[in-house]
C-alpha cells in the first residue's frame, strides 16, 4: 500500500464541507481517503481559528525542506 499526501486541493475540499457540515465519514469518503487520514490531518492542523488550509499547506511544505522529502511540485526537497 503506498501512501499519497493530501493535495492542497483535498485540504481545501475537507475545509469547505467541515464548513458545510459534512462530518469526517463523510468527507472521508467523498475524497477516497481513510477516515483516519481525515482525522489525523483536521487534529494536526487546527488552531484556535479551527481547521486552516492555507496554514496546513504551508506547515506541509516547510516539513518537505528536510533532505530526500518531495516538495508540492514533486521535486526532493
Amino acid at each position: 500500500m503506498t501512501y499519497q499526501h493530501l493535495s492542497q486541493i483535498e485540504r481545501y475540499q475537507i475545509f469547505t464541507l467541515m464548513k458545510a457540515g459534512q462530518n469526517q465519514s463523510q468527507i472521508a469518503q467523498f475524497l477516497g481517503r481513510s477516515k483516519s487520514t481525515i482525522s489525523r490531518e483536521v487534529r494536526r492542523n487546527r488552531g484556535l481559528r479551527g481547521y486552516r488550509p492555507a496554514q496546513a499547506q504551508r506547515r506541509r511544505e516547510e516539513r518537505a525542506g528536510s533532505p530526500g522529502f518531495p516538495t508540492s511540485d514533486g521535486k526532493p526537497g
